[in-house]
């Protein structure tokens, strides 16, 4: 037979979760509704909760105005590569750190775990002069390298969790079949870590796509801005553009909701297999 939670107690849970729902949603309703009015019609009182003359005017004016199609396209750039390379590199460090056993490698996990707490404001002026020494401030593939050196650590800790409950036994009968030690890795391990790779490559594109901090110290062009600088270019110290502002968070949201909907299967495999251990 099957518990049931008391009636009270369920009613109790059913409205903090709809509480907790409408809190979470109303933020993005409000945007989309805003990215449709007129700017008149966002400050107008009594406050309208549905565009009355609803209009494309925000959306048309980001591209005709501004560069911000070149910042979508510069931050879809950024992100995409910064993604893959550092899942790339954080695989192979993971799977050192998973299946050797050295000195040091405590350390190396530990050091990996301490850069995840220290703030990148912290290191903010050493990079800013190594990046002017290499002449890559102003360049999206300075971006993406800084971005690389970022993701890695935490990816290799994420991957090393999935790695560990892959069996050991996968490796061994690949090289008794013949098979070095790299071709066991990306013929044998690799395609039962999918899930594992695709949920890593996600968090550290979200991550890079939202990252507002290093864009804005390392790009000065407006045209290579991604897509975070961009967004807070809509808020100056006089007024802020709401209309353009919230369909510019409307577009910026869409990317990252299509990778999660293509994605989603594999994100919830992979989670939960590197949550565990055997």
């Amino acid at each position: 037979m099957i518990h049931r939670d008391p009636l009270p107690l369920r009613i109790v849970r059913a409205g903090g979760l709809s509480l907790w729902l409408l809190v979470t949603i109303f933020p993005l309703y409000w945007i989309l509704v805003s990215s449709f009015k007129n700017p008149a019609d966002i400050a107008s009182y009594p406050v309208q909760y549905l565009p009355l003359r609803p209009t494309m005017e925000n959306y048309l004016s980001l591209f005709a105005a501004s560069s911000f199609g070149q910042n979508m396209l510069s931050s879809l750039m950024v992100s995409t590569t910064a993604a893959l390379v550092a899942t790339a590199i954080a695989t192979l460090s993971a799977y050192v750190l998973s299946r050797f056993t050295f000195r040091g490698r405590g350390i190396v996990v530990l050091a990996f775990l301490v850069t995840q707490m220290i703030p990148a404001f912290i290191a903010l002026g050493p990079l800013y002069q190594m990046m002017v020494a290499l002449d890559l401030v102003d360049n999206r593939g300075g971006l993406a390298l800084v971005y690389v050196a970022v993701c890695i650590p935490f990816s290799s800790i994420m991957l090393k969790g999935f790695f560990d409950n892959v069996p050991d036994e996968l490796d061994e009968a690949a090289m008794l079949d013949g098979c070095s030690r790299l071709v066991a890795l990306v013929r044998i391990i690799l395609p039962v870590m999918l899930p594992g790779l695709a949920a890593t490559f996600i968090f550290n594109f979200v991550n890079c796509w939202n990252e507002l901090f290093l864009s804005v110290t390392l790009l000065n062009s407006a045209e290579k801005r991604t897509i975070p600088t961009a967004l807070n270019g809509f808020i100056t110290s006089f007024n802020v553009e709401w209309g353009p502002l919230s369909a510019a968070a409307v577009l910026t949201v869409i990317p990252t909701m299509v990778l999660f909907g293509i994605a989603s299967k594999w994100i919830v495999a992979g989670l939960t297999a590197g949550a565990t251990k055997g």
